[in-house]
């Protein structure tokens, strides 16, 4: 089964026009991060997750996933409960 989790585009951390977006299926963790012109990719298998926080401010969280190498996903902008499922997903 495939999650798609969006940013909030008013969360403040540069997420208005091009929003963070995290993809989680069976086998690995997608993350995007837009820019001007395309966007960043980023992909850990999930058998490579080391570790999987959450920040949680006042509307919005922030997801930190580390795999057992030295790669870190640091997603910023999502709604509470988005970042709460995301942990529940990959813990």
């Amino acid at each position: 089964m495939q999650y798609t989790f969006q940013a909030s585009r008013i969360s403040g951390n540069g997420n208005a026009v091009f929003p963070d977006k995290l993809i989680i299926d069976d086998d690995k963790v997608t993350y995007y991060k837009g820019k001007l012109i395309g966007y960043d990719q980023s992909v850990i298998m999930r058998e490579r997750i080391g570790s999987v926080s959450i920040s949680q401010h006042l509307l919005f969280g922030d997801v930190v996933i580390e795999s057992k190498g030295s790669q870190t996903i640091h997603a910023e902008g999502f709604s509470r409960s988005d970042a709460k499922q995301i942990l529940k997903l990959l813990s």
